[in-house]
């Protein structure tokens, strides 16, 4: 199962990034409802890790399990 990024919750940070070791982050497009970039995991690529859970400095904005309804 992979992790979720909320759209609505992420600050554009982008910690997780150069993080994640097999790149299945990406920018969403356009603003949150914050304003701000936002980042998704591509479920597809994603292994579990739990490296961008580690590094995310917002609290809520990554989440342990596929949450696809939080994705804009």
């Amino acid at each position: 199962m992979a992790y979720t990024i909320a759209s609505n919750i992420c600050e554009g940070i982008a910690e997780c990034v150069p993080a994640c070791p097999v790149a299945c982050i990406e920018q969403g497009d356009g603003a949150n409802s914050k304003g701000t970039i936002w980042f998704k995991i591509d479920a597809s690529i994603c292994i579990d890790c739990g490296v961008c859970l580690q590094v995310c400095p917002v609290t809520g904005a990554v989440l342990p399990e596929e949450r696809p309804e939080l994705v804009i």
